[in-house]
């Protein structure tokens, strides 16, 4: 069946067009069906090719679905969703557009056997979290190297002499210098609290910040 150049060739039926391949056996190896809601591919393998070249821009079996083109673009306002696992060497974003990863209702697992790298070449590098955020290194150790290493918020102890109230909280005088420099110290349970610095350590175990920790 054809027709003349420029001209469209139409097959139109009341119900659907269905056009079958059959062997030498006589047996159906191949059926495509255009029918009012659908159209239907019954094949060992399914292809769609690109007009020049040849390449092979989709291809569907019963092993596997393989996507060929350069993109693929996902244009649905909730995105891609995979059932189970996604396999792939790069994950990357649009040009000008940030790259999110998240997880709503649980929690987000990175794993690499030789490590997991995260670089911010030209910019800062933030992590936020609403609980507890925790650093660990089972056989390392964990390595800070800035040239301005700050820990902010951090509370300020009082720091009394033996001869004085471990509690004494009085406020200094007016004529006081006003105290600038301070001393990092360290609770039995590891949380860090400021403490005036002086001529000898002011840190202290018994202190009000390690007892209402």
């Amino acid at each position: 069946i054809h027709v003349s150049q420029d001209s469209p060739l139409v097959l139109q039926s009341d119900r659907n067009v269905t056009v079958n391949a059959r062997n030498h056996m006589g047996q159906l190896t191949g059926q495509l069906t255009v029918g009012a809601d659908a159209v239907e591919a019954q094949c060992k393998r399914f292809e769609v090719r690109a007009s020049e070249g040849g390449k092979v821009l989709f291809s569907a079996d019963e092993d596997e679905i393989v996507i060929g083109a350069d993109r693929l673009k996902v244009t649905g306002t909730e995105g891609a969703v995979f059932g189970h696992s996604v396999e792939t060497p790069h994950i990357r974003a649009e040009p000008s557009q940030d790259l999110k990863l998240e997880s709503p209702t649980r929690s987000l697992v990175m794993e690499a056997p030789r490590g997991v790298q995260v670089n911010a070449a030209a910019g800062d590098l933030k992590a936020t979290c609403r609980k507890e955020l925790h650093l660990q290194s089972t056989e390392g150790e964990i390595f800070l190297n800035a040239d301005t290493i700050r820990l902010g918020n951090l509370p300020v102890g009082s720091f009394s002499s033996s001869s004085s109230s471990s509690s004494s909280s009085s406020s200094p005088s007016s004529s006081a210098p006003r105290q600038t420099i301070y001393e990092l110290c360290v609770c039995p349970n590891g949380k860090l609290y400021l403490s005036p610095a002086g001529a000898g350590s002011t840190c202290q175990s018994s202190s009000n910040i390690c007892l209402w920790s």
